[in-house]
């Protein structure tokens, strides 16, 4: 791991990281937080279970200046809203993913927010910019967009094939970056 990637223990929870993954310099990873293979997260990410858990399923990515968080429990939801992030997800640069669930081959735009007690079904899309509010569920092979998100149409086998190509390039773009940073740290 680079060093200046901070992983924390906090209230007796370590970060659990695949040896695949691909952690990129200036990272903070907190607490109950769970990195499946093939995993890449992009500089300058911050992902923090501290109140509640984050689960994040094989070669999906979390793009540079994202930042992860959770939710506590509360009156009503004694579980409170964890973050769970399935397989295959592409989440774009800067993206604010709160306490919330993304299913697999989800895809969160730039720049978008997806707040606590919503759900991203698989194939679904939030567009760039957009805000999923509370309460709010983004169908399968749907996209939404706008702040609040609505519903625009649905998508595409062809755009569907094209986010699976961008979880691919994201993928070995992971693998290439982490061996120059290997490579770098040991020379």
């Amino acid at each position: 791991m680079h060093p200046d990637v901070s992983i924390i223990t906090l209230n007796g929870k370590t970060p659990r990281i695949h040896e695949t993954a691909f952690i990129a310099p200036g990272c903070r990873i907190i607490g109950d937080v769970e990195i499946g293979p093939h995993v890449s997260i992009w500089y300058n990410c911050v992902l923090r279970g501290d109140v509640n858990h984050i689960r994040i399923g094989a070669r999906s990515n979390v793009q540079d200046g994202s930042v992860i968080h959770v939710d506590s429990p509360a009156p009503g939801k004694p579980e409170g809203f964890p973050t769970i992030i399935g397989e295959d997800v592409l989440i774009g640069h800067l993206a604010m993913v709160h306490g919330c669930v993304i299913e697999d081959r989800g895809f969160v735009g730039l720049g978008a927010i997806v707040m606590s007690n919503t759900v991203i079904e698989r194939d679904g899309m939030l567009a760039a910019g957009a805000m999923l509010t509370g309460g709010k569920r983004i169908g399968a092979r749907q996209l939404w967009g706008g702040r609040p998100a609505a519903y625009m149409r649905d998508l595409t086998d062809a755009a569907l094939a094209d986010m699976q190509r961008g979880v691919q390039h994201y993928v070995a773009n992971g693998q290439a970056h982490k061996a120059a940073i290997l490579g770098q740290t040991e020379a």
